[in-house]
């Protein structure tokens, strides 16, 4: 049976997104949610774009990528920040922008710092296949090992799917359910059977496990080495427009300040 545990959005997220988006040409700030791999890339942007153009700092909220595609055409939202790439059933008439490419690491708590996993090992531990870490060469521990994933709602889980499991698997439906990368990160450190994934920028306090033999870190990455490589979107209703058009245009620009921020923790694209 799944294990779904849930996070508390904050009051300031909640207040922002109670309030829907205004007519065109209002001065208020855009309001903005959905994956929390983007979250820690877009907060840095949306304070520098205010810094830079004295525009209102977008209030940016996070859940999963699913749930900012849903309020993004709901009109809830003016931009759905999103961690995986456009799907058929995506709503109709949705804009994707790509902002940066991200990693996604295959971590261990810090207590069973296992060194390396080859695409065989992780499909077969992802899957259920293998259930005991005394089938896992480099372990420390023996005991059954602790499966830790997202929600199905979340762009970070279809990443990692398509990227390690490939088109015909699917994670064990015993793995325990993490709402966010954070509360993903919380469960596997403590717990030295746990396995799990995250975006690049949650991994601190946990041991990163190489993929195929090559350490998931973002000069590999950004190399072209590490594989678990995933794209960032914005994502609209139509065609971005007003001061969603200005915002994007300024983070896809390529000017010096966003590409700084970008290229701190992620892979600039622009």
């Amino acid at each position: 049976m799944r294990l779904i545990r849930t996070v508390t959005v904050s009051s300031l997220a909640l207040l922002a997104f109670a309030v829907a988006p205004s007519a065109a040409g209002a001065a208020r700030a855009l309001l903005i949610d959905g994956s929390t791999s983007i979250f820690p890339l877009m907060t840095q942007l949306a304070s520098a774009y205010h810094k830079a153009t004295h525009q209102p700092t977008p209030k940016v909220g996070q859940g999963t990528s699913d749930a900012g595609i849903n309020d993004v055409n709901a009109g809830r939202v003016d931009i759905a920040d999103v961690s995986r790439d456009p799907e058929e059933g995506d709503p109709h008439g949705l804009r994707f922008t790509k902002i940066a490419r991200d990693g996604v690491c295959i971590i261990t708590s810090t207590k069973n710092p296992v060194a390396n996993l080859n695409q065989e090992q992780v499909q077969k531990i992802f899957t259920g296949e293998t259930q005991s870490w005394s089938e896992v060469p480099g372990s420390t521990v023996s005991g059954p090992i602790d499966l830790f994933d997202r929600v199905a709602s979340s762009g970070t889980q279809d990443a990692f799917q398509n990227i390690f499991l490939g088109p015909t698997l699917r994670i064990s439906p015993s793995a325990s359910q993490e709402e966010s990368n954070g509360t993903l990160r919380a469960a596997v450190i403590p717990n030295a059977n746990a396995i799990g994934f995250v975006s690049f920028a949650f991994t601190s306090g946990t041991h990163t496990v190489d993929y195929a033999g090559i350490p998931c870190t973002l000069r590999n990455a950004k190399s072209g080495q590490y594989l678990g490589v995933r794209n960032f979107w914005m994502v609209t209703k139509g065609a971005p427009k007003g001061a969603a058009a200005k915002f994007i245009s300024w983070v896809t620009s390529g000017n010096k300040i966003t590409k700084k921020i970008i290229a701190s923790d992620w892979i600039p694209v622009h």
